[in-house]
């Protein structure tokens, strides 16, 4: 079964970033991502908004773009940020299974 909601440090593993770099990213695009609250106040994400941190996350740290830019590129053309995005999870899921091929002979 899949998840619906995922917490501030399932995100941050996920993306492989620290759980502070990920409140920070929630506040300073709050048109991208708008996390709903639970009893306790804690931030809880949705699947939409963990893709849109790992283009936040493609675009600033794997681009180097600033978050201005990654903003400006968000607004723009979202198309060429999707399909980058994919391409880069589906490299690293290629190069995680050569590591392992390596590793098993």
């Amino acid at each position: 079964m899949e998840k619906y909601l995922y917490t501030v440090g399932e995100t941050a593993e996920i993306l492989g970033e620290s759980t502070s770099l990920v409140r920070f990213w929630a506040n300073e695009f709050p048109k991208f991502i708008k996390p709903k609250r639970n009893a306790k106040g804690n931030r809880l994400f949705t699947k939409e908004d963990l893709e849109t941190f790992k283009h936040i996350h493609m675009l600033v740290k794997v681009e180097g773009l600033t978050l201005e830019g990654a903003a400006k590129r968000l607004k723009g053309d979202k198309k060429d940020v999707i399909n980058k995005a994919r391409v880069l999870e589906t490299l690293k899921a290629i190069r995680q299974q050569l590591l392992e091929i390596r590793d098993d002979l």
